[in-house]
């Protein structure tokens, strides 16, 4: 029988974890949050889900929550998680996304907590030498961001191997959009995500009175690409996709299938521009942008290949137009246009 006790959301007040705890309620999973809001909104966690102001440093703070809730397995989602800001402070990156997450390990394994499905991403890839991209491409990551998250995956084979412990590694690629009735959605501050600057810009627009709380004029690092309109081409994977294989994934260790890594995207890329203009089209406002010089490490091309995901957890994204992503991003940012009112 499969065993649906507690499920311990670390970071279920971020974006995407917030979407992740929506889909676990849903389909009857019993949770509770993590998350010492550096990043998250406690509004983003629905009323009835305990959260639990810290992080996944604390140890004495894990082991007491690990026994008090019965806690069977762990989703984390804990990460500075910030490409840029990896490469000016490498040393807050390894201790929050290594020396933090190896307490998290050591507290389930000290605890007899043996499932984790946890947040990786496409950067621990660096620049792709064949798209698209399968798991078993080279892992060269291009920054400290990349690499924390490469380490943790390591950490976690290890673990496994030792302890028999297991896992699920998720490797996004670019998320996007919000929940279909714009409840929740994208808020980073700063943010640094394409499509919410997009978006931000037009409400700058649509809200002149607001413009203060708005970034500064929209950029576009680079149009001299190999590419077909010179702008670089990511793989846009909705939110609440990306829950729905956290979910998958708890479901494949629960059967007691073994440890693996996969990728989540949507196998299609657009590029810069193309993002811009489907949002001019969705929102109906003039957006402009300023072309500036390539960022060092932005790769022309990124693009998944999520076939082993799609075999191994039978999942399979349900937004698959850039459209629609798009759309469900909007109605949050029309619905919050300073975002979360807190904080």
């Amino acid at each position: 029988m499969i065993d649906k006790q507690t499920v311990l959301v670390c970071g279920g007040a971020g974006y995407i974890g917030s979407h992740v705890v929506r889909c676990l309620l849903e389909k009857g999973r019993q949770v509770l949050v993590l998350d010492n809001l550096s990043t998250g909104h406690s509004l983003a966690v629905p009323k009835d889900v305990l959260l639990i102001k810290g992080s996944i440093g604390q140890a004495d703070l894990l082991e007491k929550v690990f026994a008090e809730h019965r806690v069977k397995a762990v989703v984390h989602l804990c990460a500075r998680s910030l490409v840029g800001e990896s490469v000016g402070d490498p040393l807050g990156y390894y201790e929050n996304n290594i020396c933090q997450g190896w307490v998290l390990l050591r507290s389930m394994v000290d605890c007899g907590v043996q499932k984790m499905v946890f947040s990786s991403t496409a950067a621990v890839y660096g620049n792709p030498q064949v798209i698209p991209l399968t798991e078993d491409h080279p892992t060269q990551p291009l920054n400290p961001y990349g690499f924390s998250k490469l380490a943790f995956e390591r950490m976690l084979v290890d673990c496994g191997s030792a302890y028999g412990l297991r896992w699920v590694a998720l490797r996004y690629f670019n998320a996007a959009g919000s929940m279909p009735d714009g409840s929740i959605g994208e808020d980073h501050r700063p943010e640094s995500h394409l499509i919410p600057l997009v978006l931000k810009a037009a409400l700058k627009i649509k809200h002149p009175e607001l413009a203060e709380s708005f970034p500064d004029d929209l950029r576009v690092f680079g149009s001299d690409y190999p590419t077909p309109d010179g702008t670089c081409i990511r793989d846009y994977i909705h939110v609440c996709d990306l829950a729905e294989a956290h979910l998958l994934a708890l479901d494949y260790l629960d059967s007691g299938r073994e440890s693996a890594v996969m990728n989540l995207g949507n196998g299609r890329g657009f590029s810069v521009k193309q993002v811009i203009q489907a949002c001019r089209e969705i929102t109906g406002m003039p957006i402009e942008c300023e072309l500036s010089p390539r960022r060092p490490g932005d790769p022309a091309v990124l693009v998944s290949d999520s076939v082993r995901a799609t075999r191994e957890l039978g999942w399979q994204p349900r937004y698959n137009k850039l459209s629609e992503i798009i759309s469900s991003a909007w109605d949050f940012h029309r619905r919050f246009p300073r975002g979360f009112p807190e904080g």
